[in-house]
């Protein structure tokens, strides 16, 4: 697998902005995202708080799954509309975070998570039947059903605020790879209409459980 100038360039940014965090407290604090802050007008957090890791295992995670998924997508779309998934899937997690939580105001976080989600979901409507693998699994499962599966489970988490994880930032990532693929590449509703309508499932089922007050 190569490594394209684009996926250079955002591992290598994750990385100076995460060591440089894990060793300057008061650059984490300024930048990571804090509702309080951004209701105070720093909304530059919504962006840069995507590139801050809590620790080397954070972000070895999320650069590692990104290293993975991020080839599929740039294959299909080049590295301009790619990198626009990215940033775009970045902020959408963030955006319903601070909807989610904007009642919080000692609310924080940090990762690329949402991004990578994002990549993830991307990757999977593009390539819904490819097969994934996990050490914990010994059979391959097809990408549309974890797709869909790991939504449901953080709509679960979002409700039930399980861990500390960011469940509303990666289905705010997902909602973004999700609409931006289709923006760039609006034949996949006649490709493979299906697809698109069962990766939809989630996203509409939290539409309903926030308009109903369930969430």
């Amino acid at each position: 697998m190569n490594l394209n100038i684009i996926m250079i360039a955002v591992i290598a940014a994750n990385v100076l902005v995460s060591i440089k965090g894990f060793n300057d407290l008061s650059f984490f604090e300024r930048y990571k995202f804090q509702i309080r802050a951004i209701k105070n007008g720093e909304r530059l957090r919504m962006l840069t708080s995507g590139f801050l890791h809590v620790d080397v295992t954070h972000l070895l995670f999320n650069m590692i799954t990104f290293y993975f998924f991020a080839p599929i997508v740039i294959s299909h779309f080049g590295n301009p509309k790619f990198l626009g998934i990215y940033l775009a899937s970045l902020l959408a997690g963030n955006l319903l975070s601070f909807q989610f939580h904007k009642g919080e105001d000692h609310y924080s976080a940090v990762g690329a998570s949402g991004a990578v989600t994002g990549v993830i979901y991307s990757a999977i409507l593009l390539n819904p039947k490819m097969s994934l693998y996990f050490f914990f699994i010994p059979i391959p499962i097809p990408a549309y059903v974890f797709g869909i599966g790991y939504l449901f489970y953080s709509i679960y988490g979002m409700k039930r605020r399980i861990g500390n994880i960011g469940h509303t930032a990666h289905f705010g990532g997902a909602i973004g790879g999700y609409i931006l693929t289709l923006i760039f590449y609006p034949g996949l509703v006649t490709i493979d209409p299906l697809m698109v309508i069962l990766l939809a499932i989630p996203i509409v089922l939290l539409y309903i459980l926030g308009k109903t007050g369930k969430m």
